[in-house]
């Protein structure tokens, strides 16, 4: 079986966050929400992580609900748990209990197997001027191409 073409994305993560580890985490999903995962209705604006009592949780992230779902479909917001090891969730725990670092989703896919899965990374959140700064370093790129491309 190959790999779904599914790959959702958390675009403000890379511009609001300087991310260090990541992890791959599997989730704890309904039916209706494979599906919905699949057909790539989901979302990762304003979702974020935590650990509690050694689990780990994605809240916020936002799956809609399946079209063909009947009475059986999901609540679209609702808290997702996370499949971790006991050593990568030691890891976390450790990371984020350092002032100034969070843990937040980067990416959704589909494996070869089918499986969904989150990408999580340990963050810290950017300073305005360092935002000011990738900004500057995405524009001088994208300079540096068009002078190349002509």
């Amino acid at each position: 079986m190959k790999a779904s073409q599914v790959n959702i994305k958390n675009r403000r993560a890379s511009f609001d966050y300087e991310i260090g580890d990541t992890y791959t985490a599997g989730m704890v999903l309904t039916g209706t929400e494979i599906k919905s995962i699949r057909a790539g209705k989901a979302s990762l604006a304003d979702s974020y992580c935590l650990v509690d009592n050694g689990e780990v949780w994605v809240k916020g992230m936002h799956i809609a609900e399946y079209f063909y779902g009947s009475y059986n479909n999901h609540a679209a917001r609702r808290d997702r748990k996370l499949l971790l090891s006991r050593k990568e969730i030691a890891k976390i725990i450790k990371a984020v209990s350092d002032p100034g670092f969070t843990l937040i989703p980067l990416r959704v896919f589909i494996n070869e197997r089918g499986y969904a899965k989150l990408v999580i990374g340990v963050a810290r959140g950017k300073k305005q001027y360092d935002k000011r700064q990738s900004i500057r370093e995405r524009e001088d790129k994208r300079a540096i191409d068009r002078m190349f491309k002509k």
